[in-house]
C-alpha cells in the first residue's frame, strides 16, 4: 500500500509536498505515463514469443522463462521497494525505475540468450518498484481522491497493456519482420514517462532525509502478518489469481496460433482480453467495498476464469472472442478483489502496508511458477489440455483460499 506509511515528514518535507501538489497537471501526467508502463513490457512479449523462441532455438520450457523471469523479479523487487522509498524518496525511486525499465527493454533484444533473460530481470525489478510505490504515492498525495486516482492509474496500466499487445505484431512487420525492433520500440514509452517524472524529482529534492519514523502506538505492539492465517489466505489468493493471469500473458496468443489462428488475429484478441479487464477491475472493488463478506465475488471471479480456461480447451478458435471476454472480466475482477481484500482485511494503515508487502512478494513469486510450469507440461505432452486442466486446479485452490480470505475479519 504505502511504502512510506511509517514515515512522518518534517516541515521541509511537508513544504516540498505542497509544492508538488501545486502542480497537479504535472503530477497527473507523470502518474498516467508511468502507469502505462506497468504492464506494457510484459504484454509486448507474448504475441512474439514464437519468433523469439525460433530465433534462439528455445524449447517451450525455456520460452516460458522469457515471461517467468520478469514475474519472479516482481516479487523480489517488492522486497526492496519500501526501503528504497524511505531512503531516497518515492519520486526519485519511481524515476529510476522508469530508466531501469527502458534499459531492461533494450538489453532484452541484444543477440544473446543471457541478455534476453537478464533484460527480463531488469524489467521485472523496475515494474515491481512501480507496482509497490504507485498506490502509496496516490494515497499520500490524493488522500481525498484516492479511489478516483486509483481508477486513473489502473485504467492507464490496462490501456498500456492493451495497446502494446495489439501493436506488437504490426510493429514487427513495419520494422521488416524484426521482433527485436518491435520490443525495443517500447523503451521510448519508458523514456517519455521518465522525462515527465523528472520535474517531480526536482521539486521534491531535499525532502529525503528530513523524515522521522513514527512511534508505534502505545499499548498496540505490532503483530507480524507472517504469523496470521488470514494474511496467508489473502496472500495465496493474490498469488493464485496472479498465476492464472500471467499464464495467459505468456501463452494465450500461442494457444490460439497453435490451433491455426494467425499471429495478428491472436494479438488483437489478446489485446481485447487486456481491455475488457477494465470492467472487472472497476466494478468488483466497488461492490466489494459495500459488502461485509466478499465470498459471492470470490465465487464469481473464479467461476468466470475457470469457464474461460475451459473454453480455451474445448473451442479455442471458434469461441476465442467469447473466452477472451469472460477471462478478461474474471481476471480484472480478481486482481481488483485481491487488492481490495488487502485493505478490507487490514485493521489500520500500517497493517495494510505490511500485508501488501507480504501479498505482493509471496504472490508474485508464486505466480512466476505458472508460465514456467505450463510451458514444461506443454512441451512434455504436446497438447494444451493437461496444462489448462492444471490451471483449472489453481482456480479451485483460489476459490478455497479466497472464500476464507473474504470473511469479515481483520489481521
Amino acid at each position: 500500500m504505502d511504502a512510506e506509511a511509517d514515515v512522518r515528514p518534517s516541515p521541509q518535507g511537508r513544504a516540498a509536498r505542497r509544492e508538488l501538489l501545486a502542480h497537479p497537471v504535472v503530477l497527473l501526467v507523470g502518474i498516467v505515463l508511468a502507469s502505462l508502463n506497468m504492464r506494457a513490457a510484459l504484454a509486448s512479449v507474448s504475441p512474439l514469443v514464437g519468433e523469439i523462441s525460433e530465433a534462439f532455438g528455445l524449447s517451450s520450457t525455456a520460452s516460458s522463462l522469457v515471461t517467468s523471469v520478469p514475474v519472479l523479479f516482481l516479487g523480489v523487487g517488492a522486497l526492496v521497494a519500501p526501503w528504497l522509498a524511505r531512503r531516497f524518496g518515492t519520486e526519485l525511486v519511481l524515476f529510476c525505475a522508469l530508466l531501469l525499465l527502458g534499459i531492461g527493454i533494450l538489453v532484452r533484444v541484444l543477440p544473446s540468450v543471457g541478455a534476453l533473460y537478464g533484460g527480463g530481470v531488469l524489467v521485472g525489478t523496475a515494474i515491481a518498484l512501480l507496482n509497490v510505490l504507485m498506490p502509496g504515492l496516490i494515497k499520500r498525495d490524493f488522500p481525498d481522491r484516492a479511489a478516483s486516482m486509483t481508477s486513473v492509474y489502473t485504467g492507464a496500466m490496462i490501456a498500456g497493456a492493451t495497446v502494446v499487445a495489439a501493436a506488437s505484431v504490426p510493429l514487427e512487420k513495419a520494422f521488416g519482420d524484426s521482433w527485436e525492433a518491435s520490443l525495443a520500440f517500447w523503451s521510448l514509452l519508458a523514456a517519455v514517462a521518465a522525462v515527465a517524472w523528472l520535474p517531480q524529482v526536482l521539486i521534491a529534492r531535499g525532502r529525503t532525509g528530513h523524515e522521522v519514523r513514527k512511534a508505534a502506538p502505545a499499548g498496540r505492539p505490532a503483530r507480524s502478518v507472517w504469523r496470521s492465517s488470514l494474511a496467508w489466505q489473502v496472500t495465496l489468493f493474490m498469488g493464485l489469481q496472479s498465476l492464472w493471469s500471467y499464464v495467459l500473458i505468456a501463452w494465450m496468443p500461442t494457444i490460439f496460433t497453435d490451433h491455426g489462428m494467425s499471429r495478428a488475429t491472436a494479438g488483437v484478441i489478446f489485446a481485447f482480453n487486456n481491455l475488457i479487464q477494465v470492467a472487472g477491475a472497476f466494478g468488483v472493488p466497488l461492490l466489494a467495498g459495500r459488502m461485509r463478506s466478499q465470498r459471492p465475488l470470490v465465487a464469481l471471479v473464479t467461476a468466470l476464469v475457470a469457464a474461460g480456461y475451459a473454453g480455451l480447451m474445448v473451442a479455442p478458435v471458434s469461441g476465442a472472442w467469447l473466452w477472451s471476454a469472460v477471462l478478461g472480466i474474471g481476471q480484472g475482477g480478481a486482481v481488483g478483489l485481491a487488492l481490495t481484500l488487502i485493505v478490507l482485511r487490514s485493521g489500520d494503515a500500517m497493517a495494510a502496508a505490511r500485508l501488501s508487502g507480504m501479498a505482493q512478494t509471496v504472490g508474485y513469486l508464486l505466480a512466476a511458477a505458472g508460465p514456467l510450469a505450463v510451458g514444461a507440461v506443454y512441451q512434455a505432452t504436446g497438447s494444451w489440455t493437461v496444462p489448462i486442466c492444471l490451471v483449472l486446479g489453481v482456480c479451485a485452490a483460489a476459490l478455497v483460499v479466497g472464500l476464507l480470505a473474504a470473511r469479515d475479519r481483520t489481521v
